[in-house]
């Protein structure tokens, strides 16, 4: 195989892997902005990607199971963001019992509902419909690029572009990123900056909710713990990306990219499986040392 043939599978297959951390990257980039860390994330991933394909086997239609899925997530995001921010928990605690009880609550509904902890397949469930246009997609690397993903990879490219209108060009988005930098500011106005702090998580709900249903419904199977620490890998993406819809576009990419190396490494290189299924976060690791040295380099020059 020439290197022109292997870089073609692998480009397409970024632009898959990429997609659940810039679905839940956009969303975290919205709590982040009015003010409030997400770590809530992979959680909310896991309980998108366990409801959406349960719905979609049980109803027989993929969008009411991922609709399901999404509105299953966004009462999870709610109640975490209840406990937040109406009974005053700190939100790093919340947020990791989130994570634990997704990952607990998906294990005893499957074990309840299907008699299983393992994985739960799914027979005749539909696939996700692809874009395909023969014409098109024959076009070197672009069309690789473009053409031939299901439906959810071509709405998380849409989602950048409206959380870029949403934040930058509406009235929402401008006492959002307030809510974050000057709450006090917020509340001189008249407005309770609590309010779009519930709205971010209900956001990040939303978008976690199609991450997680990319994951399931691609498979047409449920995969105990298949978020496998793309909610954290999300967290890198936002800070990586400048906390810019722009910015987490690239960086899911980069982050896409390096797991697209590493499952094709696996066939190529002798190098122990071990270590190449952890190169993905090995990348996350080195992007956070990077930025933290750059960001550190910075300050001490603006001082």
């Amino acid at each position: 195989m020439n290197s022109g043939e292997f870089s073609i599978p692998i480009i397409h297959n970024t632009v898959s892997i990429m997609t659940p951390f810039l679905l839940a990257g956009i969303g975290g980039l919205m709590t982040e902005l009015a003010g409030m860390l997400n770590i809530a994330l992979e959680g909310l991933i896991l309980i998108g990607a366990f409801f959406s394909v349960v719905f979609a086997a049980y109803t027989g239609s993929l969008m009411l199971g991922i609709l399901l899925g999404i509105l299953t997530t966004m009462l999870f995001a709610y109640i975490f963001g209840a406990v937040t921010l109406y009974l005053k928990a700190n939100v790093f605690i919340t947020g990791l019992a989130a994570n634990l009880l997704a990952g607990g609550l998906t294990t005893v509904l499957s074990f309840y509902l299907f008699g299983t902890k393992g994985v739960l397949r799914f027979e005749g469930l539909p696939s996700l419909p692809v874009l395909r246009i023969p014409a098109l997609h024959g076009i070197p690397v672009i069309g690789d690029l473009l053409f031939g993903h299901n439906i959810l990879v071509y709405f998380g490219w849409a989602s950048v572009l409206l959380a870029w209108i949403l934040i930058y060009k509406t009235p929402f988005g401008f006492r959002l990123r307030g809510t974050g930098s000057n709450p006090e500011a917020i509340e001189a106005a008249g407005l309770k900056p609590g309010n779009y702090q519930m709205a971010g998580i209900l956001i990040s709900g939303l978008t976690c909710g199609l991450a997680g249903a990319i994951l399931t419904l691609n498979l047409g199977a449920y995969v105990p713990n298949i978020s496998s620490g793309r909610g954290w890998i999300a967290l890198v993406v936002i800070y990586l990306g400048g906390r810019t819809p722009f910015g987490i576009l690239g960086a899911s990419f980069v982050f896409g990219l390096a797991e697209s190396l590493s499952n094709y490494a696996q066939g190529y290189l002798d190098i122990p499986a071990d270590f190449i299924l952890a190169f993905p976060y090995i990348i996350t690791v080195t992007a956070m040392v990077i930025v933290s040295i750059i960001k550190y380099k910075t300050q001490g020059d603006s001082k």
